[in-house]
């Protein structure tokens, strides 16, 4: 019985320990200061095209349930556009490639063939 009362008295105190530290202990402290949400350290660079190492550099901040969304969101958004971006670029030059191809064939077929002369 006495074992028991020890181990009641002792889990109070821990709790009550662990409730003062938490609160502010009366030290004029106030409780604990809130931590600033944590913040996307490495975000794509804004001033030049994202690369390869940009993206497997890129690590988002863990949150309870995951990763921030808006972060996430963010750096798919700016994906994207670099993505469309490219593919439109890539498309207006192969349309280029295939005009210079198509007028260089032109050229060819139209250019009279040299006779041999004696």
């Amino acid at each position: 019985m006495v074992m028991f009362l020890f181990l009641v008295v002792a889990l109070a105190v821990v709790v009550a320990a662990v409730t003062l530290a938490v609160v502010g202990g009366g030290e004029g402290a106030g409780p604990l200061p809130e931590a600033a949400p944590e913040r996307l350290h490495d975000p794509l660079p804004p001033d030049r095209p994202v690369g390869r190492a940009d993206v497997e550099s890129l690590r988002f901040p863990l949150t309870a349930r995951g990763y921030r969304m808006a972060d996430v969101d963010d750096a798919l958004s700016r994906l994207g556009a670099e993505l469309a971006e490219r593919d439109a670029r890539i498309a207006d030059l192969e349309s280029a490639l295939a005009g210079a191809q198509a007028a260089a064939a032109h050229v060819r077929l139209s250019k009279p063939q040299p006779e041999d002369q004696q």
